[in-house]
């Protein structure tokens, strides 16, 4: 098994990612509702991992603030992160496949708490 080594890569992890998550019982219903274009959506979430990995420029925007209104809460992000983890078990391997799996546990520790802040308020 490869590391994730290019561009092409991070398209693998991503498009197999998001045909988990638009699958999945939990995740699909609130991310195929906010999301009507996935053939728009997904060039985006290459260059946001592109950029996170390899230092590529290109990705815009906020993140976080694309996730304020959705429905979701820790079984959300502990379903996304566990998808995200197996597509990179099942096809990637390497330092580049662990620091995507640490950027993915982060992201959703962060969202997680932001999240906590934005509903106390």
């Amino acid at each position: 098994m490869k590391d994730i080594e290019s561009e092409a890569g991070i398209r693998m992890l991503v498009d197999r990612f998001y045909e988990k998550v638009q699958k999945d019982e939990r995740l699909g219903p609130v991310f195929n509702a906010r999301i009507k274009n996935w053939d728009e959506h997904l060039p985006r979430m290459y260059r946001f991992w592109a950029s996170l990995l390899f230092g590529t420029p290109g990705y815009r925007g906020n993140p976080f603030e694309k996730h304020l209104g959705l429905a979701i809460n820790k079984k959300h992000f502990d379903r996304w992160l566990q998808l995200f983890e197996n597509t990179l078990d099942e096809n990637f391997k390497g330092k580049k496949a662990e620091e995507a799996r640490q950027r993915a546990r982060s992201i959703a520790s962060i969202f997680m708490y932001k999240l906590k802040r934005f509903d106390a308020r």
